[in-house]
């Protein structure tokens, strides 16, 4: 694997199906899982860092926030289309908030 400089990237995902739902969590890891094997093996990085699923109670539609690293936005986009997940916002963190250095 090349040596890519990896970035941190927040993806909002509104989802068509239920994410809360188990079975659909473990669809949609697997797919995700997949496609990044995929792209590993073009050579490309890409990292699954974190997701959190979030219940929306207004809203029909069902939400999930991922944290990866990849070394571009396009990777991410990549990936996402392979995975079949859809990407409502793509943002690059640059600075994280953590626990370390707080007081």
């Amino acid at each position: 694997m090349s040596e890519q400089e990896m970035i941190d990237f927040g993806i909002w995902r509104e989802m068509d199906t239920d994410i809360t739902e188990e079975e659909n969590k473990k669809a949609a890891l697997e797919a995700s899982q997949g496609a990044i094997e995929e792209l590993r093996e073009e050579g490309i990085d890409v990292e699954w860092v974190s997701t959190d699923v979030l219940e929306t109670p207004e809203s029909d539609s069902e939400c999930a926030y991922c944290h990866y690293r990849a070394p571009s936005e396009e990777v991410i986009e990549e990936h996402s289309e392979r995975a079949g997940l859809p990407v409502t916002k793509l943002t690059r963190m640059d600075d994280q908030l953590g626990t370390e250095g707080a007081n």
